[in-house]
């Protein structure tokens, strides 16, 4: 069956037809939460308007954020999109999958892991990143499609293909049902979906009102059974396009001495909180707002990079006057996407648990985007399915009021990215300490090792590993031990490097 029209038969019958949850015989079928996880794409840590931003404005985030819990040192498990997409679905660090750049829309299919074969101006061989999520992996939604729950996925998924899209992934919805890497075309219709989508827009009709609008309509028609909803907006990566009356509002808004001060950019972040808002708005009408567990998050930082004569990431040809600073500041925190520093991948985060979760709360805990296929089994009552072992672990005895049992977090991220000037590395943190690997970058070959205290330095301005050197060996003998266990792709001198 084409794909627009399976699309169609299942939102008609989700409208139509009756629904039950099912239940063991004899037994009543167990009361679960319904899930809303939203998760932004490039928001950076300081973006919204609950984590300091004075410029952006997102009233209806703020909201959420009053009724729930921020987490002020949440980790994405990678600096780019595609890896920590796939660290949410299947709890695994993108060292294991092999999914360690955001190439799943490329035509090429690469399923094994490897170097890349190189070249003599390479210095460093770095890794051949997967490009699409295998669909032998058990992913959340699986696991809550088999308990019972509606599953469906709205906006950017990044994670391949037909036969590797959302629907091969245990969704029984997917719209638009596109690959790439942002919205095709532009933010604001008319766009460039494939014919074959059957996707049509009003005049000027932006895309997040059009995914939000769907996300809403699914939640209407799934009121009376666990629903579990993936909203993954396109917002706020490139191409820079906005609305222009928003565009025209953070024009007068902007304070040319202010870090943050993009208005194509703030205006994007907006549309964002809009879609957002129209979303929660149907948990309340629904009369869902006490039974829905909402998680919002964002896949990567904020690029902080870019500004006069750089082409920042597919440039709008209508906004090319209003791109003379970066998209955001990540301040503070130290340089934005595709970088191992804290600007790269620490995230805004809010967990909102009815009845568990107090209102208006921080939660300074280490988490990371593994943690969510684990918790949010565990919030829902659903139980892991055997031989199953994530490397992320459940919040919910911490969002209860206990510890998080766990030692560190890694990211491994083994590519070069000239834009924000990331050599191939690993970092690890534990407490306060974090140490970076950058393979093969001292001038003997060796690899580079950067130590930082995260409490005294969040910066990450003084290199400390030459005056601990022990705590230094310590935490590189952990990144070791990480990659061998996740048989991670490691970055090599290039032996025929002719630099």
């Amino acid at each position: 069956m084409p794909y627009t029209k399976q699309i169609s038969s299942v939102v008609f019958t989700l409208l139509l037809a009756p629904v039950a949850v099912p239940r063991a015989s004899g037994a009543a079928a167990p009361v679960r939460p319904n899930i809303l996880f939203i998760m932004a794409d490039d928001l950076g840590w300081r973006d919204l308007g609950c984590f300091g931003s004075r410029f952006h404005q997102t009233p209806n985030l703020d909201r959420l954020a009053a009724r729930g819990v921020r987490f002020t040192q949440a980790y994405a498990a990678n600096p780019l999109c595609s890896p920590t997409r796939s660290s949410v679905l299947t709890g695994l660090w993108p060292a294991r999958t092999g999914i360690t750049a955001p190439v799943c829309h490329v035509p090429r299919v690469v399923l094994d892991k490897q170097l890349v074969k190189g070249n003599p101006k390479m210095r460093v061989l770095v890794a051949d990143s997967i490009t699409r999520l295998k669909t032998d992996y058990v992913t959340l939604p699986k696991v809550l499609r088999d308990a019972g729950y509606r599953t469906g996925h709205f906006g950017k998924w990044h994670l391949g293909a037909e036969p590797y899209s959302a629907l091969q992934h245990g969704f029984d919805v997917d719209w638009p049902h596109w690959p790439g890497p942002g919205p095709a075309g532009s933010y604001v219709a008319p766009w460039k979906f494939p014919p074959a989508l059957g996707i049509k827009s009003r005049s000027d009709e932006h895309i997040e009102d059009a995914v939000s609008s769907r996300v809403a309509e699914f939640i209407r028609a799934n009121r009376d059974r666990p629903f579990y909803v993936n909203y993954w907006p396109f917002s706020v990566h490139a191409p820079y396009d906005a609305k222009d009356p928003l565009v025209a509002k953070y024009r007068r808004l902007a304070d040319p001495n202010s870090s943050q001060r993009n208005p194509v950019y703030a205006a994007m972040v907006e549309s964002l909180d809009e879609g957002v808002g129209r979303v929660l708005a149907a948990v309340e009408e629904c009369g869902l707002a006490d039974r829905t567990v909402i998680v919002f998050f964002s896949d990567n930082g904020g690029i902080s990079w870019g500004g006069p004569g750089d082409t920042v990431e597919h440039k709008s040809a209508r906004f090319q006057a209003d791109m003379t600073a970066p998209p955001t500041s990540n301040l503070p925190l130290r340089n934005g996407k595709a970088s191992l520093y804290e600007g790269g991948v620490r995230e805004p985060c809010i967990v909102l648990w009815p009845g568990v979760t107090q209102g208006g709360t921080t939660n300074d805990a280490v988490i990371q985007s593994i943690d969510w296929m684990p918790t949010l089994l565990d919030m829902a009552g659903v139980p892991l399915p055997e031989n199953v072992r994530p490397d992320g672990v459940s919040l919910a005895p911490l969002l209860k009021g206990g510890t998080l049992a766990r030692d560190a977090i890694f990211c491994h991220f083994p590519h070069d990215t000239p834009a924000s000037g990331q050599h191939p590395g690993t970092s690890v943190r534990r407490g306060d300490w974090k140490l970076i690997r950058l393979y093969a970058q001292n001038d003997d070959a060796t690899d580079r090792l950067e130590l930082y205290n995260l409490r005294s330095d969040p910066g990450e301005m003084e290199n400390l590993a030459a005056k601990e050197p022990e705590r230094a060996r310590q935490l590189n003998a952990l990144i070791t031990k990480f990659l061998v266990d996740t048989e991670a792709v490691v970055p090599v001198r290039n032996p025929g490097y002719r630099g």
